[in-house]
């Protein structure tokens, strides 16, 4: 098993790494350095002396969005700027050695942690290291060479990036919602399948990926803001009335299904592998049970189909959660017994609907297929 995932996970990285837009940054990314490494020679004044940062600034300033780059830029000027202005305190004061210069670096980390600097954080000690040690006599020449180099760099990425905009990532993230949509549903699916099979039931891996729905919704969440952000800014986007309102909008409606349905999960998991929260299921629930799970999986798995049959899958579900609620309320008074992972399983079931149905906007809102109160 352990040897099957390496070479998946292997192939899942370099597929993520030939994607179009991958691809696309790497080729910016080489024209900018490229053309940050000629000008960078042609600098006035002493900073041609330091023409090796003006790439580096280049490479720092390309990000996979056009915000990102610009925010990237900004910040690391402006830590830059702090770490020079740290160095030249102690080169006014006590000069560099080897008290001073330690001291200096352990206080621009300390600066770099008040969160003002962003992504340049991390340039504030490295600026007053280079200045102080590599700058030596020629601390100001190599200040002024060192940020006009790295602010050079950082504005041709700009350009370049802008020049040849990136594609929005709206469709990227759109294609995640679509799969974690998919997801849930096949999750659903497997515990109707669980619970319909002899216990202990042969396949448990639902059990297992419970957990890991709430991941899957930060990731797809993170997707969405990176989403977001690829369209500030970008020429491309200004041509797309398109917006990311309703991937939102799905994205929060799947977010509360996975609750749900981590919920259900866990209480069918306790109930069955008999774990000391578990509270047995009346067997007279399990078919009906079983049924409402994997029409409310159709449902969820159609929840943006407004078509006849998205619609008609909707109704199938309603349908099957009102018979599994009415024989969960029959069973409460047969058995006087009303708790139990068939009554928080009916609940559940019928938030999930109410959720789905909230996305569809055809007319799937007849009377028989309304849950039963």
């Amino acid at each position: 098993m352990r040897l099957r995932t390496i070479p998946s996970g292997f192939a899942g990285g370099l597929q993520r790494a030939a994607r179009p837009d991958r691809l696309l940054l790497a080729a910016k990314t080489a024209l900018a350095v490229g053309i940050a490494w000629i000008v960078g020679h042609w600098m006035p004044g002493s900073t041609d002396q330091y023409p090796y940062y003006a790439p580096l600034g280049a490479l720092i300033s390309m990000y996979p969005t056009l915000m990102g780059s610009a925010r990237t830029a900004a910040q690391t000027l402006l830590g830059l700027a702090a770490g020079a202005g740290l160095a030249a305190l102690v080169i006014v004061t006590f000069g560099p050695n080897v008290w001073t210069v330690p001291i200096a670096v352990g206080i621009g980390v300390l600066v770099s942690g008040t969160g003002w600097f962003g992504a340049g954080q991390e340039y504030v000690p490295i600026a007053a290291l280079f200045v102080l040690i590599i700058g030596g006599p020629q601390a100001d020449d190599y200040s002024v060479g060192y940020i006009a180099q790295m602010g050079v760099g950082l504005a041709i990425g700009l350009i370049v990036n802008f020049a040849i905009a990136p594609a929005p990532l709206t469709a990227h993230a759109a294609a995640r919602i679509d799969a974690f949509q998919a997801q849930l549903a096949d999750h659903l699916r497997q515990i109707a399948d669980a619970v319909a099979e002899p216990w202990p039931p042969e396949h448990d891996s639902w059990a297992r990926d419970a957990g890991e729905l709430d991941e899957t919704a930060r990731d797809v969440r993170l997707a969405l803001s990176e989403a977001d952000d690829s369209r500030r800014g970008n020429p491309r986007a200004w041509r797309q009335r398109h917006s990311t309102d309703r991937e939102h909008g799905r994205l929060e409606m799947l977010d509360s299904v996975a609750h749900h349905m981590r919920d259900i999960s866990r209480a069918l998991t306790d109930t069955i592998w008999e774990h000391r929260t578990g509270m047995p299921l009346d067997p007279a629930v399990t078919a009906p049970l079983a049924e409402a799970c994997a029409a409310v999986a159709e449902a969820v798995e159609r929840a943006d189909d407004d078509s006849s049959d998205g619609n008609r899958s909707r109704a199938a579900a309603a349908r099957a959660v009102r018979q599994l609620v009415e024989t969960v309320d029959q069973r409460s008074i047969d058995t006087r017994q009303a708790m139990g992972p068939g009554v928080l399983t009916a609940m559940h079931l019928r938030s999930i609907l109410v959720l789905v149905r909230g996305q569809g906007t055809g007319a799937d809102e007849s009377a028989d297929s309304t849950p039963a109160e």
